[in-house]
């Protein structure tokens, strides 16, 4: 069992917040399937307890963030908050990135990163967990779902690529340097605390656009913005045509890239959706 990164050591049991006793947030390091130390937050939700649809009876939202975010961030909480309102909510950060052990793959491996955050929803005693990820974490939730088939009961992608190696934006050009010269990584880990692997892929990871059909009947949302500034509007539109009946695209007018753009009121939205959908 690996250490975490501020000499926590990983594990799988909930330990509660002494500050603010059961039923507050929990935190713990959990460990995924090739021993990196995941930090990871557990909230209740708003919903009553002893209600039919309780946090231990119902819906999880597992939530990845998106490249240099993190369980912290201040985008990443209120997203969490607002998905809150419609049930449990599990935040963690991927490897590399805050508290969390191991490097960034940008992608890649991530997905045992959030497999190892939805084994714990399910471990926490919710019969139905949705996956809601964000640009980076938007393409991992649609190749988890692709790969751990029957794992999550609905996915909900925003302002994700469907294709690798997009250079076609000023905004995606920035972030192909930070990934692959040795300066953009020392401004990765300094500068945004976001700590990247220094190996190109081997194999290339299946890509978002060649998922999206293998994760049908799994109820499955692409949100994207139409100002979007790092995936154009043919990135929706690849997935959506890949996913056929089985998928939804919503197009938002005016909203640029995930976290930061997703307004309270689409975030609602999607919880509401997922919310109907999963199960």
């Amino acid at each position: 069992m690996s250490n975490g990164p501020a000499g926590h050591v990983a594990r799988s049991t909930v330990r509660p917040n002494p500050e603010t006793g059961t039923g507050a947030p929990l935190r713990t390091f959990l460990p995924t399937a090739d021993g990196v130390s995941v930090d990871s937050v557990y909230d209740p939700g708003a919903v009553v307890h002893d209600s039919p649809e309780s946090p231990s009876r119902g819906l999880a939202f597992v939530v990845a963030h998106g490249f240099t975010g993190d369980a912290d961030r201040p985008h990443v909480r209120r997203i969490a908050s607002a998905l809150a309102r419609y049930g449990a909510v599990v935040t963690f950060s991927f490897r590399g990135h805050g508290r969390s052990g191991g490097r960034s793959t940008v992608g890649d491996r991530e997905v045992l990163d959030l497999d190892a955050a939805v084994a714990w929803a399910r471990r926490l005693g919710h019969p139905r967990v949705a996956t809601v990820g964000f640009s980076m974490g938007g393409s991992v939730v649609l190749r988890h779902a692709a790969l751990h088939t029957g794992t999550v009961d609905a996915v909900v992608s925003v302002s994700a690529p469907a294709r690798w190696y997009y250079r076609g934006t000023a905004p995606m050009r920035r972030l192909h340097w930070l990934v692959t010269r040795p300066a953009g990584r020392l401004v990765g880990r300094y500068g945004l605390r976001t700590r990247i692997h220094d190996r190109d892929w081997d194999p290339v990871p299946l890509s978002p656009v060649e998922a999206v059909p293998r994760i049908a009947p799994t109820p499955l949302l692409m949100v994207h913005g139409d100002r979007d500034g790092y995936f154009p509007l043919d990135h929706p539109r690849m997935l959506a045509e890949a996913a056929g009946d089985h998928g939804e695209l919503w197009v938002e007018p005016g909203m640029g890239h995930a976290e930061h753009a997703a307004a309270d009121d689409l975030v609602h939205r999607i919880g509401a959706w997922a919310a109907a959908r999963a199960g």
